[in-house]
């Protein structure tokens, strides 16, 4: 087996490999949109929910809603913590993927450079092996055109 035929199948394994942390990249870059945009939901509902509140307070409330107010919007604020860590993690994984994916690329990189590397070397011996066979088809048939005028 010639050495590109070799560095080719290294090269499909390693692409390959590129491919699958770029796909994995992709998947966690649409966790964390989908972890930004939650929480950008929460956000909003507990905007809208504090200016309905403050329109309610002035129209009056009593004690109990008042309190399921405070409850409420103290589940709401878990809920925007919670989703806050979600969003972090997500982040997390996203930049180890990220370096996992520029490692990949760049071994995937040098193996094509390789690869390139190797087929011209591989295609400069294959010139020199057929130079000097048009050299020596040449010098034979010099020397049988020589040798026929010296006879």
């Amino acid at each position: 087996m010639k050495k590109t035929q070799r560095i080719d199948m290294v090269q499909r394994v390693v692409d390959d490999h590129e491919r699958r942390k770029a796909e994995a990249l992709a998947v966690c870059e649409r966790r964390v949109h989908e972890a930004q945009s939650r929480l950008d939901e929460l956000e909003s509902y507990r905007n809208a929910y504090v200016q309905d509140f403050a329109k309610r307070a002035q129209a009056g409330l009593d004690g109990a809603g008042v309190r399921e107010y405070q409850v409420f919007l103290s589940r709401l604020e878990e809920a925007l913590h919670h989703q806050n860590q979600i969003l972090t993690q997500a982040e997390l994984t996203r930049g180890a993927e990220l370096e996992s994916w520029r490692s990949a690329a760049q071994r995937a990189a040098a193996v094509d450079t390789l690869a390139k590397h190797w087929r011209a070397e591989e295609q400069r011996a294959e010139d020199r092996r057929d130079q000097h066979e048009t050299d020596e088809r040449s010098q034979q048939s010099w020397s049988r055109g020589s040798h026929l005028r010296v006879s």
